[in-house]
């Protein structure tokens, strides 16, 4: 059962929301204050915490950079940001602090929050499932560290197996990303040679990835190839504009011509 901490001052929606992930089978508990969440997530692990920006007496980013960066917090806890606030400006700043993820209020009903949070936690599981897979496969192979790392940012199940293990057979270590700002926040954590990416995916468009990527120092210079459904002359061309390597319409190009450009971007 998950567990999950619910960061909400209004008492009428946080036992709203409370009531639905409970009758999904979560185990939430509601914080009411910035303290509050910092108490409790002192005193138990929680999977997820979705936390407001605006908090009585404490603002909700001081919480997710206590959270994320003292050191004193579960590293393996997720936090999202949970905000009407849902400018671009305030989630550069969330992503800045440590966030692992943005949801604006005003995007779902209690329901369909339930829903979101329910494949938000599924993708976590699959992505330690994928980082498991990989730390077994260096145990068994001396030789592991040598291979280029890939991150392919898809959210479509077959495009990830199509692509994702004619990479993987080729000799690539390839690290899975299902959202936009999941892909980010695995770029901006470990090393990758190269990274693919579709242009429409949910958290955070293809345009969004890039240009945040673009002015992250550690990651601007990582080689971007772009997969894409369609796209017009000039979407294509604004893409090209930000540094990209390749663009490649999914329909137009096979596991093996993607296989083969990487090769020559990669220098293998």
């Amino acid at each position: 059962m998950a567990k999950i901490l619910l960061v909400e001052d209004d008492p009428m929606i946080g036992e709203i929301y409370e009531r639905k992930f409970s009758s999904a089978g979560f185990d939430v508990k509601r914080a009411v204050s910035g303290k509050q969440v910092l108490q409790f997530a002192g005193e138990e692990p929680f999977d997820l915490v979705l936390l407001d920006i605006i908090l009585p007496g404490m603002n909700g980013l001081d919480v997710l950079k206590e959270l994320k960066k003292s050191g004193n917090y579960d590293a393996r806890m997720k936090v999202f940001i949970f905000s009407n606030l849902n400018a671009r400006e305030e989630q550069d700043k969330a992503f800045e602090n440590g966030a692992d993820g943005f949801i604006p209020k005003t995007k779902y009903s209690p329901s369909e929050l339930v829903m979101e949070v329910q494949r938000i936690l599924q993708e976590y599981g699959e992505m330690a499932k994928n980082e498991l897979r990989h730390a077994n496969g260096n145990a068994e192979k001396g030789e592991e560290n040598g291979r280029k790392k890939i991150l392919l940012i898809e959210d479509e199940e077959i495009f990830m197996e199509m692509f994702g293990r004619k990479l993987e057979d080729e000799g690539y270590r390839v690290t899975f990303a299902r959202n936009g700002a999941w892909g980010v926040k695995e770029a901006l954590a470990n090393d990758f040679d190269l990274i693919v990416m579709d242009m429409v995916m949910p958290a955070m468009s293809g345009m969004e990835m890039l240009m945040q990527l673009k002015k992250e120092e550690k990651v601007k210079n990582i080689p971007v190839i772009v997969l894409s459904a369609s796209a017009t002359d000039e979407e294509i061309q604004a893409v090209r504009d930000l540094g990209v390597v390749e663009y490649f319409i999914k329909t137009r190009v096979t596991p093996s011509d993607l296989a083969r450009r990487v090769r020559e971007v990669l220098k293998d």
